[in-house]
């Protein structure tokens, strides 16, 4: 621990700043100083030295070797001269002081100089003298007053130096020590300690300074504690189960709610991975908890979980954290929710959700997804699948007569035993209303789904006992095979649906396997929807009036109102094909109400004809047309073009009468009291004609064009029948109060047998087509001719 580092290098510093700057100062004073003093005393040498030379003179003339030696032993003791010699010039006299010569290197010079005499004859040279002046150090050359003063410059020196040294140690190293103190005291007790230090310089206020910030850590350090003491308590306290993790998915802090929810001790679960207590089966989902929230910054993943009883529970986890950076570590809150009690009401309200609650069967949604898994099946197994699509006939006739109770009892024991006739994997739901869809899957699908639709069929034969009575039902079955008809889930259903419409078109109660003309069918059926909706839109739709004559006279009697539909591209489309389908998506209501309109126009423009005023007018009606409110339309329209309630014949089919519904029956009887007259269209082409006679207010009976063609048939025995069938529905119809018209009407030959029969009135197409107004007006000037022959002649 370096605590004198601040003094050594204050120390460095002073030192320093004396050999930068004082020393060389001071050594150059002293070489100064020195050459001067050196000078001063070569000076004085030469002095000496030839007063000396010159003192030698005499004694070397005199050859006083005494004397001479007495002078150079004078000049030898001078402390700058380290070496002396004397010679004469005639080498007599040869005086060395000392004896042995030193080494030249010690000498700091030499100084030759002859020796001189003033004889009496002039001056001579009696010799020569050598001195060798010594070297000397450099404080050698000083005086003791210099050494003094120089003795007092380094006690000044050193003296300045301890008293800086003194005074960093106690303005400087002391507050710093202490400081140093209380910071290590602090590291290793871990208590704020401060500084003991007062003072009005720089240190006092950096001690000031540090012990405010020991106070104000050491109450922060408190708040911490105080926050973290209350963040452990709610960790711990709070009503859910609280965990974090590291980097490594190891369990760091796991809270006691927790703890006691899972059954666990904390020794037991903290520092292990978190996935350990996931079960296996589940482990890989919660890795990947991440991959699809990575920038979320919170993930959801729900996974079963061990206990430390060995029970699993479903949780949900919602984990939040941030990731490791220069600033922070790594942080993460985990929220463990026990969501099992959730997770089988989930499952439950799933299987409600798929299930049909009435039969127990798959619902559409549920039967929409087992066919999406079965596709994926049959592609990996490399098997076809079959769908059967099962309708019931009549279905609708039950809910409406017997009401729906009697429909669901209906349903439920059609479900029942359409799944008796099926193995244990194979699937059945009910789409909807009489609706259910079957799902094969079998090497031999084909073959399989055609067997299994007859056995489907066949087990619809027996009644069903329906409160206390039998009650007979069968079903229209479409089958279309995967990967044969169809690539596709939604496909394969919508390709047996195709199918079953086929079967119900060709006659219901059988089975039908789909085929590729149906797809034409169904877009000729698309086609024709189109059009319906466009034709209404854009006013399409005309009546056609085609005329009804007494076969007595050949007077025109009526007009029979015929819809058509005029195609701008495609002309005149067939109206039986529109009628099906406009009876199938409801727009029947809307094509009856423009017909009846505009037929009862025309009515009123023929009407304005002399000898047509009496006409009346015989409109066909669907049976989804009969509803409370078509009575008051209907006399509306009368009212609003002039027509009395008596010139209208409404048409009805066998298929009306037989719905034997309350509603059509206050139709019908409204219709009757309003003054309109009731015909029976197609009559005994059905079940039961002869009973509706009896129960509805019919007024006309119309002869089937089945009949009146039969009646001139090649083949006798069918004329006689047809013969004697007319004849009966004439009787009958009479006898009834009714009146008869026959349709169909193709030759003469058939109008001489109907007139022969008593047959009132006729129609068909050796009377007239079925023709627009403009056209109509122009054919009725044929009818006008006051004489019978005549007439059919025209009519001919």
């Amino acid at each position: 621990m370096k605590v004198h580092s601040v003094e050594s290098r204050f120390i460095a510093i002073v030192i320093g700043a004396l050999l930068v700057f004082v020393a060389p100062l001071f050594v150059l004073f002293l070489i100064l100083s020195s050459d001067r003093v050196a000078r001063e005393r070569l000076q004085n040498t030469e002095v000496l030295l030839k007063t000396n030379v010159q003192a030698l003179g005499k004694p070397l003339w005199d050859f006083d070797r005494e004397s001479i030696d007495q002078i150079v032993t004078d000049l030898q003791s001078d402390a700058d001269i380290g070496y002396v010699r004397v010679r004469d010039t005639s080498d007599a006299i040869d005086i060395r002081k000392p004896a042995v010569e030193p080494n030249p290197a010690d000498a700091r010079a030499v100084v030759k100089t002859d020796i001189l005499h003033k004889a009496s004859d002039g001056i001579k040279k009696v010799g020569t003298a050598e001195i060798w002046l010594r070297k000397e150090g450099i404080f050698s050359r000083f005086t003791k007053d210099e050494m003094s003063i120089f003795a007092i410059f380094f006690f000044a020196v050193a003296t300045l130096f301890t008293a800086a040294i003194i005074g960093n140690r106690i303005t400087i190293i002391r507050p710093l020590m202490r400081l140093t103190a209380a910071i290590e005291a602090t590291r290793r007790l871990g208590s704020r300690h401060h500084v003991d230090w007062t003072s009005n310089d720089e240190m006092g206020a950096l001690a000031h300074n540090f012990n405010e910030m020991q106070s104000k850590l050491e109450r922060e350090e408190r708040e911490l504690k105080l926050a973290h003491a209350r963040a452990t308590d709610i960790y711990n306290l709070t009503p859910a189960m609280l965990f974090s993790i590291d980097a490594e998915n190891r369990i760091t802090a796991v809270s006691d709610y927790w703890l006691t929810a899972t059954g666990y001790r904390r020794e037991q679960v903290i520092g292990q991975e978190f996935t350990d207590f996931v079960a296996e089966d589940w482990r890989e989902i919660y890795r990947k908890r991440h991959a699809d929230d990575a920038e979320a910054g919170i993930c959801e993943v729900t996974v079963r979980f061990r206990c430390a009883d060995d029970s699993v529970i479903d949780v949900l986890i919602l984990e939040t954290g941030v990731a490791e950076s220069s600033g922070r570590q790594a942080l993460s809150l985990s929220v463990m929710t026990d969501v099992t009690d959730l997770k089988e009401a989930e499952n439950r309200n799933h299987r409600q959700a798929i299930t049909d609650h009435l039969t127990g069967l798959l619902n559409r949604q549920g039967f929409e997804s087992v066919l999406d898994e079965m596709i994926v099946d049959a592609d990996t197994l490399g098997q076809p699948l079959a769908c059967l699509f099962v309708d019931l006939d009549r279905f609708k006739w039950i809910n409406d007569n017997l009401g729906h109770a009697t429909g669901d009892d209906v349903l439920c024991q059609v479900a029942m035993r359409l799944r008796r006739q099926l193995r244990a994997g194979d699937v059945i739901a009910r789409l909807g209303g009489d609706e259910f869809a079957i799902l094969l899957s079998a090497p031999n699908g084909r073959q399989l789904a055609l067997d299994v639709s007859d056995r489907l069929v066949a087990s619809l034969r027996a009644p069903l006992i329906v409160g206390g009575a039998e009650l007979n039902v069968s079903a229209s079955i479409g089958v279309a095979v995967y990967p044969d008809h169809a690539s596709t889930a939604a496909c394969l259903l919508q390709k047996s649906d195709m199918a079953m419409y086929a079967r119900k078109r060709g006659g219901k109660n059988g089975v039908q396997i789909f085929d590729n003309n149906m797809v034409d069918i169904a877009r000729k059926r698309l086609e024709t929807e189109q059009s319906i909706d466009q034709g209404l839109r854009e006013d399409w739709f005309t009546a056609h009036l085609q005329p009804i004559v007494s076969l007595a006279d050949g007077r025109v009697a009526g007009f029979e109102a015929l819809m058509r539909l005029n195609h701008p591209e495609r002309g005149i489309l067939p109206p039986a094909e529109i009628v099906g389908i406009a009876e199938e998506n409801g727009s029947i209501g809307r094509i009856g109400d423009c017909i009846l309109s505009k037929s009862i126009a025309n009515l009123a423009v023929i009407s304005r004809l002399d000898g047509l005023a009496d006409t009346y007018l015989a409109v066909n009606f669907s049976p989804l047309q009969f509803e409370p409110a078509m009575p008051s339309r209907l006399a509306a329209l009368l009212l609003e073009n002039g027509i009395t309630p008596s010139r209208i014949v409404v048409e009805i089919t066998e298929a009306v009468l037989m719905l034997d519904n309350p509603v059509v029956r206050e139709v019908l009887d409204a219709l009757s009291d309003l003054g309109c007259r009731i015909a029976l269209d197609d009559f005994g082409t059905g079940y039961s004609s002869l009973s509706y006679l009896n129960r509805f207010p019919v007024d006309i009976v119309k002869v089937d064009q089945s009949f009146t063609r039969s009646l001139s048939s090649d083949q006798p025995d069918v004329r006689r029948k047809s013969r004697m069938l007319v004849e009966g529905i004439r009787t009958i119809s009479h006898q009834m109060g009714c009146a008869v018209v026959a349709e169909g009407i193709e030759t003469s030959e058939q109008w001489d047998i109907l007139q022969a029969m008593n047959i009132e009135f006729g129609q068909g197409y050796l009377l007239s087509r079925p023709l627009p107004l403009d056209a109509l007006l122009e054919k009725l000037d044929e009818f006008a001719m006051p004489d019978m022959p005549a007439r059919r002649a025209a009519a001919s």
